[in-house]
């Protein structure tokens, strides 16, 4: 069954629709000057609101390995997902000092750029069309990839079975797709998991 994750929760209406619809996986999204930026005590607080049974990660962008951590012992977070320009060093690192699942992204434009996501060593792979564009890119790139990926980048209800039946993702990730005005839309969210739960 597709896995799914909805990024980029900023309040308790956000967590009591995912409460209520219980996709796989949230994410908040730790980057300042974003507009779908929380601040690490209100991902607390959130955090605290949402059910145990649904993983939350943690978005970066060439983040401070020691700002990271906290953020893992604390529990707000269980899983950490880099945007930026870290290495296998970094992950390594990070990984030696708190054992945790990492989601690394890449944008994808070519078939080199699969190529590099795919030798990369993360638990997962983030395939994207850029942080947070709301754009799809060419999905037949994707082919016969043998490692779990997430799928992501403007994906919304209207196209995430087609995306899946191309790229057999190991999960989708949305944010924007399911928004309206730059806010999570419950009716959206709702029809997005109807969406790929009804093609299992």
């Amino acid at each position: 069954m597709t896995k799914i994750k909805i990024c980029g929760l900023q309040s308790p209406e956000d967590i009591s629709c995912v409460n209520q619809l219980k996709p796989d996986y949230i994410g908040f999204v730790f980057l300042q000057g974003r507009k779908r930026y929380v601040s690490p005590k209100d991902a607390l607080a959130l955090r605290a609101l949402l059910d145990p049974s649904i993983q939350s990660a943690g978005v970066f962008v060439n983040e401070s390995i020691e700002n990271i951590v906290p953020l893992l012992q604390s529990q707000t977070i269980q899983i950490v997902q880099l945007h930026g320009q870290e290495d296998a060093s970094y992950v390594q690192r990070l990984k030696s000092l708190y054992h945790c699942p990492v989601i690394k992204a890449f944008i994808i434009n070519t078939k080199e750029d699969i190529q590099k996501a795919l030798n990369f060593p993360a638990d997962y792979l983030l395939l994207d069309s850029g942080l947070g564009t709301g754009k799809t890119f060419d999905w037949s790139l994707i082919q016969n990839i043998k490692r779990p990926f997430f799928l992501a980048g403007g994906l919304n209800a209207e196209n995430v079975a087609q995306a899946i039946s191309m790229t057999h993702p190991y999960g989708v990730d949305t944010s924007s797709g399911v928004e309206t005005s730059h806010r999570k839309d419950a009716a959206k969210i709702e029809a997005f998991i109807r969406s790929v739960r009804n093609i299992q």
